[in-house]
């Protein structure tokens, strides 16, 4: 069999940009209009396609404005101005493009396509850290780098989801092996766990549910992207204490939460809301109604949701 190599960096359609980098095919029409960028090329039946260098960008540009920066300041910028603006408004200054060596090689290890290696990595890791400690400790801070390091083009997509997929399966596969807390046992909350619709990101989720099973939750996952007529009836027939969402950076902050405000009606007080992640939504109008955590505040949200339902349960 032989196989034919591509000699150029294939290029995206429209639905492939608004899917990759979150900016809707409506905003990319405005900002080519307004801002002269993007500036995509046209296939022989007209439609357009975005060089890849130019998705580089977009990504960068949809980076910053999820911290907060407006369009029209940052989008003229150069990859690379975009680049270290983006290092030094999420708080990593001049370190940014020096991870620690620990974090350096695991991204290594993907950008070789060495995955076989990077699992065994992973799992030795594992073993040695703990359930929790690897989650907080590594595999947050690794795939916030492996997701900058796609933001910035040094990762292609392809490697970013070999990475997203390995990482996976071997939670997945630590989850399962921990110890199920039992239906029976009151002290115990039911956690829903899911996205919104427009949410397609699940590690976040993943490491969410990891934390909680490693606190004696019980854990019903949905996966990502569940409806949410889905979600009220799943709680109401799990009879869940809690609903977790997560949140990546991805998603549009309008979106999620328009998304909050309609599950929350939807619920009438049913279950709790707890919402996690990096996206903006989350930081800037935070609503009332939803609690937010980060990964290592979820053990000690667990600890004061028991002793609310067992002062709840005391006589007197």
């Amino acid at each position: 069999m032989t196989y034919t190599a591509l000699s150029q960096p294939v290029s995206s359609t429209i639905s492939d940009v608004e899917r990759d980098t979150g900016v809707a095919k409506e905003t990319l029409r405005v900002w080519e209009r307004r801002y002269a960028f993007p500036q995509p090329m046209r296939d022989p039946n007209g439609e357009r396609i975005y060089p890849v260098e130019q998705v580089h960008k977009l990504r960068l540009v949809k980076r910053l404005i999820d911290l907060g920066f407006r369009p029209g300041k940052v989008i003229q910028y150069s990859t690379d101005q975009l680049q270290a603006l983006t290092s030094t408004a999420s708080g990593r200054g001049s370190c940014a493009g020096t991870p620690g060596p620990e974090l350096q090689s695991y991204l290594d290890l993907c950008t070789s396509h060495q995955m076989e290696t990077l699992r065994r990595k992973l799992s030795q890791a594992l073993l040695m850290m703990g359930l929790k400690s690897f989650v907080i400790d590594l595999v947050a801070p690794l795939t916030t780098l492996i997701g900058e390091a796609w933001a910035g083009g040094q990762l292609a997509t392809f490697e970013e989801h070999l990475y997203t997929e390995s990482l996976t399966v071997m939670m997945r596969g630590a989850i399962f092996g921990m110890p199920q807390a039992s239906a029976s046992n009151i002290g115990a909350p039911r956690i829903l766990l899911t996205t919104l619709p427009q949410e397609r990101h699940g590690l976040g989720l993943l490491m969410a549910e990891a934390m909680c099973v490693a606190e004696g939750a019980q854990c019903i996952s949905l996966g990502v992207q569940t409806p949410l007529p889905d979600i009220v009836e799943a709680a109401r027939v799990q009879h869940v204490d809690i609903i977790a969402l997560s949140f990546s950076v991805a998603m549009n902050p309008r979106q999620a939460l328009d998304g909050l405000a309609e599950l929350h009606a939807r619920l009438n007080g049913a279950a709790e809301l707890w919402a996690g992640g990096s996206n903006a939504a989350l930081k800037r109008r935070r609503p009332s109604y939803v609690r937010v955590f980060e990964l290592a505040e979820i053990s000690a949200a667990i600890a004061e949701w028991r002793a609310r339902q067992s002062a709840m349960l005391s006589p007197g």
